[in-house]
């Protein structure tokens, strides 16, 4: 069995914040896979049920992100799931946007959701990595990401949603590279079909013009019809002569 964690900060003022894609990844998971409903517990709320023939549990710490390691902690003792069967989702501001990356251990580059869960249940756990870019400044960094998604955003944001959540049967097999593999080959097939959208329509060759339209024969009925106006404006010419 599986734990996949989506970090977030709870309530609706937060909804659509960079620090919230974790749980925006999540949310599409058991949308596409029609787990539910969610319920409170572990102090987050909770859902579970297959993906891929495979039983996982997804949870989504209701503590504020500074504290999650309490509810990924308790979630993991009572279902007693392995560190190394447990997957985070977050955002991070080192890679760009559109980029993923899972990696297991290691640093936590700041990120105070990632160090809360380690000071929980230790580090060896996988981390989904959700690129939202760097605002240039580390002055700026809380700022950017307790900010919404730009409009622009959603163009790769919403493909990549779609994209995890289809490919998370991966995830529940433990398979990580083919995860990222199903993900990168679901944005590509996206990217080509929206240039092909965006292509323009072919234009005539230089040189070339367009025939000219073709008139259409007039009935009998006009022609009797005209033939008769033209009739009485002889006379009336004449009349004026």
């Amino acid at each position: 069995m599986k734990l996949l964690v989506g970090l977030g900060n709870p309530g609706s003022a937060y909804a659509r914040h960079r620090h919230n894609v974790g749980f925006m990844a999540l949310d599409r998971i058991a949308e596409r896979h029609e787990l539910g409903p969610w319920r409170k517990r572990f102090h987050g709320l909770v859902c579970d049920g297959p993906i891929g023939g495979r039983r996982v549990s997804l949870l989504k710490p209701q503590t504020f992100m500074n504290d999650s390691g309490r509810s990924v902690g308790e979630a993991q003792r009572y279902l007693k799931i392995a560190e190394g069967d447990i997957y985070v989702f977050h955002d991070e501001i080192d890679l760009a946007p559109a980029k993923l990356r899972v990696k297991t251990g290691g640093g936590n580059a700041g990120h105070n959701g990632l160090r809360s869960i380690s000071a929980h249940i230790g580090n060896e756990y996988a981390r989904v990595r959700i690129g939202v870019g760097h605002p240039g400044s580390k002055d700026l960094v809380t700022h950017h990401v307790l900010r919404d998604f730009a409009k622009a955003d959603h163009e790769w944001l919403e493909p990549m949603l779609d994209a995890i959540a289809d490919a998370a049967g991966r995830l529940a097999a433990g398979d990580e590279a083919r995860f990222l593999t199903d993900v990168a080959r679901a944005l590509q097939a996206e990217e080509k079909g929206d240039r092909a959208k965006r292509k323009p329509a072919p234009s005539e060759p230089e040189g070339k013009t367009a025939p000219p339209p073709v008139a259409t024969p007039a009935g009998e009925g006009q022609v009797k019809r005209m033939s008769a106006l033209a009739e009485n404006l002889k006379k009336w010419l004449r009349g004026r002569s």
